[in-house]
């Protein structure tokens, strides 16, 4: 946690590059312990790189990274990553274990290959997951995509991470599923973890989002609840907030951009 805040992640004028090309060229985003922070944009914002510059999975270009008080880039942070949740958008299971023994497989890891802890951490996932018994006995090869984003979801958090970051967790699930999946997000936060959530249905951030930022072109455009993304913006939904918070940023207005407390 960084010292002067309750934040778990702080992230201050990031910058990347892949190559020759600069990917990030300005984000700033603060996630505190108890949120749902949505990081909202378009495809190709720049919001999966973000997150994997927070996770210590790439390195930085330019700017400040602290994620739950400590820079992913320095010695030690490997011992922090146990206390953090992960679910990438392109993940899926292995499909040769059963549902049951993915999740058990995990739960060995997070445990240090305590076998009896890492029965109960799996057997959590599972309460997590929500799948039928018969489901867990089966191959994940014949999951619905549904069925294998829930296992995968339950994977991130059945260790009870202090911070969950979440890449598109609903993406191609059915309404059931992105209801449930919905609800699991505001309980893990109201048991006091931060999330980090990044989606590009700025409708779905809208349901779910204590605050959010907006990213466009590699750059934070503002940070705010939603409320105040409407009122600042005249809008009457976070799409119309967004769209309008864009030109604000291509007018060179952003310094006018509202950030929250």
């Amino acid at each position: 946690m960084d010292k002067n805040s309750g934040d778990a992640v702080v992230v201050e004028g990031l910058a990347k590059d892949i190559g020759s090309t600069r990917v990030l060229r300005g984000v700033n985003l603060r996630v505190r312990r108890g949120e749902v922070h949505v990081l909202a944009g378009p495809n190709g914002a720049g919001k999966t790189t973000t997150l994997r510059v927070i996770l210590g999975l790439a390195r930085r270009s330019a700017g400040r990274v602290l994620t739950l008080g400590l820079d992913p880039e320095a010695r030690g942070f490997d011992a922090v990553k146990s206390r953090i949740g992960y679910l990438p958008e392109d993940a899926k299971p292995y499909e040769r274990l059963t549902g049951w023994e993915n999740l058990y497989f995990y739960a060995l890891a997070y445990t240090g290959g305590d076998r009896s802890r890492a029965r109960l951490v799996a057997s959590r996932g599972a309460e997590i997951a929500g799948l039928p018994r018969e489901a867990l006995a089966r191959r994940a090869s014949t999951y619905s995509k549904g069925m294998a984003r829930r296992l995968l979801l339950a994977r991130a958090l059945m260790h009870e991470p202090e911070l969950a970051v979440l890449d598109e967790p609903t993406s191609g699930l059915d309404v059931f599923s992105v209801l449930r999946v919905r609800r699991l997000i505001r309980g893990i936060a109201g048991r006091g973890a931060a999330v980090l959530v990044t989606t590009h249905n700025l409708l779905e951030a809208q349901v779910i989002a204590d605050r959010v930022t907006f990213i466009a072109d590699g750059r934070s455009l503002c940070t705010c609840t939603v409320a105040e993304a409407l009122e600042r913006f005249s809008a009457s939904n976070l799409e119309e907030a967004f769209v309008r918070a864009v030109g604000d940023a291509e007018g060179h207005t952003l310094e006018g951009a509202p950030r929250a407390g």
